[in-house]
């Protein structure tokens, strides 16, 4: 026996005769037309009739025929069919392609964001009303105010005669008004609040200190601050305004608010002792002031080089009396 008989009796079956040959995968397709709908997987092998091919054409021992390829029968070969199982797959569908935006939507700039709300609108509702119930109550007293002080500076008429008291009282003291920066004849005049006291001291006896000058005191918190404070600029200046505008040259009284100036004036001058004046207090260690007067020494102001009018250099001291401390005028004294 020779290779080829080897090779064709592998390829036989047992109950075959020899020299009859299988016929493989490739030669069932070969065989079968293009009509034929079954599969070539289920459909056994038919019996070939040709002839085994001759000894020297045969195949290297262990070799198996390609897939799909035909024996040599003098006819063109059969394409091979794809398997069942390759046609039943179904295919992947691909990604749509990239797409890319509009010109309007690239050039398009993006919304911005809806404003915040901010203010009275951001609070909750009861926030809300108290805070329109509290500038509705700003908004009445400053309108209030703005009457006063109108009818206040006003000429006199029906308002300010049967309501002159109450304009008074909400005016006096802190926001009186006055035209004297627009008289004809401005003030040309230094004003000083000087004031000295009598001192009982912790043994028994009594001192009288010299003139302290508020007014230089004042003067001197003033100069160089760029934001002087109102007190220096002011408190004892009206309060001795107010003084003098309701009392004559002999200190007597003139009107009803007589009284109210000299108290008021009288506790601004107390609490200023209480503090230290040119580096002590005027009551010492361990002293009470008891009594205090007050004095004012005016001085005209120097007329320009230019003008030929002849203006007077010497000071006009006019002396208050002697006023007694109350223990109430030291309590709201210490109260300010």
């Amino acid at each position: 026996m020779d290779a080829y008989d080897e090779v064709s009796n592998a390829r036989r079956g047992p109950d075959e005769p020899e020299g009859s040959a299988s016929i493989g995968p490739g030669d069932a397709t070969a065989d079968r037309g293009d009509g034929d709908s079954a599969d070539a997987d289920t459909d056994p092998p038919a019996p070939a009739s040709t002839p085994a091919p001759e000894t020297g054409s045969a195949p290297e021992t262990g070799s198996a025929p390609e897939t799909g390829s035909a024996p040599e029968t003098g006819s063109a070969p059969v394409p091979a069919r794809a398997p069942a199982w390759a046609a039943r797959q179904s295919p992947q569908t691909p990604p749509p392609p990239y797409t890319p935006p509009s010109s309007d939507d690239a050039l398009s700039s993006p919304q911005p964001p809806p404003p915040a709300v901010s203010g009275i609108a951001a609070l909750s509702l009861p926030y809300q009303i108290v805070v329109a119930l509290a500038l509705a109550v700003v908004a009445v007293v400053a309108c209030v105010h703005v009457g006063m002080v109108f009818l206040h500076v006003a000429p006199s008429n029906t308002m300010t005669k049967q309501h002159g008291q109450a304009v008074d009282d909400w005016v006096y003291p802190e926001f009186e008004q006055n035209w004297k920066l627009f008289a004809p004849n401005p003030l040309q005049q230094n004003i000083a609040v000087q004031v000295r006291a009598e001192v009982r001291k912790p043994d028994g006896g009594s001192s009288e200190t010299g003139w302290y000058d508020l007014s230089a005191l004042d003067g001197a918190a003033i100069d160089g601050n760029l934001v002087p404070s109102h007190t220096d600029q002011n408190e004892l200046r009206r309060a001795w305004d107010f003084y003098v505008s309701t009392h004559d040259t002999e200190n007597r009284a003139t009107s009803s608010r007589g009284e109210l100036s000299e108290r008021y004036l009288r506790r601004i001058v107390v609490m200023r002792l209480d503090r230290e004046l040119d580096g002590e207090r005027a009551g010492g260690s361990g002293g009470v002031v008891e009594r205090i007067q007050v004095r004012s020494r005016t001085t005209n102001v120097p007329a320009p080089e230019w003008s030929e009018e002849q203006v007077s250099d010497k000071p006009v001291i006019r002396e208050l009396s002697w006023w007694s401390v109350a223990d109430r005028d030291r309590t709201e004294a210490s109260a300010e």
